[in-house]
C-alpha cells in the first residue's frame, strides 16, 4: 500500500500492486465493447456495463430509444453519465505500464474517419480538428470562446458545478473558479484571471527550474565522491587482508580456525562498505533522474499558454519530494549483527508479551476474575470469545464461503454478484456479519498451509470500493503475512513482525474502550503484535482476506473459531 494495500488488487490470475505489464484478461476487462479500445472517461449504464462516455453518447444522439449497446436493456429515460473516477485510474494506470498514457484528442464532428483534434473549446466543450476548428475563427460571437490544446480530461478545464470554464484564480482559495463560481461562493475574495496569477508565478518557476539544475549537478559530484570512497575501502581492505594473513601464517594450527574467521569478517565488511556505497548510488541517480524530469516539466511549463493547467500543478511544483541535502557523504565501516539484533527483537517481543499479560490480568481483576500468574494470555482472553460468521454481502466476488460462513477460500472464477455498496469490490476481503461497539471480544483463525492472508478488525465506516489503505487512520487494525514468512503489522509506515515460531492458528481480541486489539500464536501462547492507545468511536467488524491463491501454494482456507 503506498500507500500500503492489504491485499491482492484486481480479480487476475496475477494480484500484485506493482504490474509490470497488464494482464491480457485485465486489458480486455477494461476495453470499451463500442470502440474496442481502453476506456476513455468510463460511465456506467444502470445495468452495469461500461462504456467511453464519448462512445455512448454517440449511440444515443443517433437514437430514439436508449438501451443498453451491450445487453440491450431499454431504459424510459436518458440516463444522467457521470464518470467511474475509480475505473478512470484504474485504466490511466494501465495505460501508463503499456507507454500508452498518451492518447490522441479525436475530432467529436467528423462523422466516419475521426481526426485528430487541434483544439479544444471550454464554453462548447467539445473537441475540434483543423476543418471542424473554422467557425471558431471566423465566427464573431464563437471567436470569443476559450480555446486551448486538446486534453483527454475536458473536466478538469470546466467547473463541475456550473459546467463553465475555469477562467479565474481565488487568491483566498488557491483554487480556479469559474465566472459563477466567483459571483456566488467567491464573492468577496480575491480573484484574477489565470493569465495574471500566470503571468506573477513565472519568476518563481525559473527561480525553481534554476534550483533543480543545482540540484543535479550537486548530486553528479556526490556521485563522483562515493565512487572514489568505494575505491579507497576497496584498497584499504585488500591491504589488511593481505596484512592479516602474514601474520596468521607464522602461528599455530590451533589458531587457523580464527584467521578463516577474521577473514570472513573483513570480506563482509568490504562487502557491506560496497554495497552501502552502491545504495547511495542508486539513490543520488534515481534523484537526478526525478530532478531532470522535473527540469524538462519546468521548462515545458515556462512556453506554456495553457494557464489553467500551469496554476493547477502549480502546488506540487513548489513542494518537492527531495529530503536528502547530500552535504556529507561517508560509508560506515560499522557492521550490525543478524544475530545481536535477532536477540534483541526477540527480547523485545518477549518484553511486550510480559506488559500484555499483566495488562490483561489486571483487567480480568476489576472484572471479577481470578487469573494465576502461569495463566497463558490467549487462554484468559478465550473467556471473551464470540461466534464469528462472515458475510457474503460485504465478500469480493473471487471469494467462496463455506461451511457455514466458518471458511473462505479464493477462486479463480469471480461470481456474478450484486455490487452493493457494503460488497468489497477490488480487494479479496470478508467482514463478518457480527460488530461490536463496545467491551471485550476474541476469536481465532486457523491459517494453517497459507502463504499470504490478512487478520484483524476494520471500523463500520471503512471504503471497500477500490484499493484499500490498510492503516489504523483508514479503519483498519491487521496484520498480515506476505511470500510465507513475512509479517507485518499495517501502520504508517508498516512495521515488520518477527514471531518466535509460524503461527497456525492466529487469536484476535479486542478491549473497545481501552483501545486495544492484539493478535497472538494460540499454540506457542505468545503475543504477535498489540494496537494499542487506539480510538473507537464506531462498530468494530471481524476483517479476513485469504489473498489470491498464488497459482495453488495458497489454496487452504482460513477457518474461523478453530479449537485443536
Amino acid at each position: 500500500m503506498a500507500e500500503f494495500s492489504s491485499a491482492a488488487q484486481k480479480p487476475s490470475e496475477t494480484r500484485r500492486r506493482s504490474l509490470d505489464a497488464p494482464p491480457l484478461s485485465l486489458s480486455n476487462e477494461l476495453q470499451c465493447s463500442i470502440c474496442l479500445d481502453l476506456f476513455t472517461d468510463p460511465v456506467s449504464t444502470p445495468c452495469g456495463h461500461n462504456f467511453c462516455k464519448n462512445c455512448l453518447n454517440q449511440c444515443w444522439n443517433n437514437s430514439q430509444t436508449y438501451n443498453c449497446p451491450f445487453c440491450k436493456e431499454t431504459f424510459s429515460k436518458r440516463p444522467d453519465l457521470k464518470i467511474n473516477t475509480a475505473l478512470r485510474q484504474v485504466v490511466q494506470h494501465i495505460k501508463e505500464k503499456s507507454g500508452l498514457s498518451k492518447s490522441e484528442v479525436l475530432c467529436d464532428f467528423c462523422d466516419d474517419i475521426k481526426m485528430k483534434a487541434l483544439k479544444m473549446c471550454l464554453v462548447c466543450q467539445s473537441s475540434y480538428c483543423e476543418t471542424h476548428l473554422e467557425p471558431h475563427q471566423r465566427v464573431a460571437h464563437l471567436k470569443k470562446h476559450k480555446l486551448i490544446d486538446p486534453e483527454a480530461n475536458l473536466e478538469d478545464y470546466i467547473c463541475q458545478k456550473h459546467e463553465k470554464p475555469l477562467e479565474l484564480f481565488c487568491r483566498d482559495d488557491q483554487t480556479c473558479v469559474c465566472l459563477l463560481c466567483a459571483m456566488k461562493d467567491h464573492k468577496n475574495h480575491n480573484t484574477v484571471a489565470v493569465e495574471e496569477e500566470c503571468g506573477e508565478r513565472e519568476p518563481q518557476l525559473m527561480k525553481m527550474q534554476t534550483e533543480v539544475r543545482q540540484m543535479i549537478q550537486n548530486r553528479i559530484k556526490r556521485i563522483q565522491d562515493i565512487r572514489h570512497l568505494k575505491e579507497v575501502k576497496n584498497e584499504s581492505s585488500e591491504k589488511e587482508k593481505a596484512d592479516s594473513t602474514e601474520l596468521f601464517t607464522d602461528l599455530m594450527r590451533s589458531i587457523e580456525r580464527c584467521q578463516s574467521e577474521l577473514l570472513k569478517m573483513m570480506e563482509q565488511k568490504q562487502k557491506a562498505a560496497g554495497k552501502q556505497a552502491e545504495e547511495l548510488i542508486k539513490e543520488l541517480e534515481q534523484e537526478i533522474t526525478e530532478l531532470k524530469r522535473r527540469d524538462t516539466e519546468l521548462e515545458q511549463l515556462s512556453h506554456t499558454e495553457d494557464h489553467l493547467h500551469l496554476l493547477q500543478i502549480y502546488p506540487s511544483l513548489i513542494r518537492p519530494k527531495f529530503t536528502s541535502s547530500w552535504s556529507e557523504i561517508s560509508i560506515s565501516d560499522t557492521q550490525l549483527s543478524v544475530e545481536t539484533l535477532r536477540k534483541a527483537l526477540i527480547q523485545l517481543q518477549e518484553t511486550l508479551d510480559e506488559k500484555l499479560s499483566k495488562s490483561v490480568q489486571k483487567t480480568m481483576q476489576h472484572a471479577g476474575t481470578k487469573v494465576s500468574d502461569a495463566e497463558s494470555v490467549p487462554k484468559t482472553m478465550q473467556l471473551y470469545g464470540v461466534d464469528v460468521t462472515l458475510d457474503p454481502d460485504t465478500a469480493h466476488p473471487n471469494l467462496i464461503l463455506f461451511d457455514h460462513g466458518k471458511q473462505v477460500r479464493y477462486g479463480d472464477i469471480n461470481l456474478e454478484l450484486p455490487d452493493n455498496p457494503e460488497r468489497f469490490d477490488y480487494c479479496p476481503c470478508v467482514l463478518a456479519k457480527e460488530g461490536f461497539s463496545s467491551g471485550r471480544f476474541y476469536f481465532e483463525v486457523q491459517v494453517k498451509g497459507k502463504t499470504d492472508w490478512d487478520l484483524g478488525v476494520a471500523r463500520e465506516s471503512i471504503n471497500r470500493k477500490g484499493m484499500i489503505t490498510a492503516a489504523p487512520e483508514a479503519g483498519y487494525w491487521i496484520v498480515i503475512l506476505r511470500n510465507e514468512n513475512q509479517y507485518l503489522a499495517c501502520e504508517s509506515p508498516p512495521f515488520p513482525l518477527f514471531p518466535k515460531v509460524k503461527p497456525q492458528v492466529v487469536g484476535v481480541f479486542v478491549n473497545y474502550e481501552e483501545g486495544l486489539v492484539s493478535f497472538h500464536d494460540v499454540e506457542s501462547r505468545s503475543c504477535i503484535h498489540s494496537f494499542t492507545g487506539q480510538s473507537f468511536t464506531e462498530k468494530l467488524y471481524p476483517y479476513f482476506s485469504p489473498y489470491d491463491n498464488k497459482k495453488g501454494r495458497n489454496e487452504a482456507p482460513l477457518v474461523i473459531g478453530y479449537n485443536k
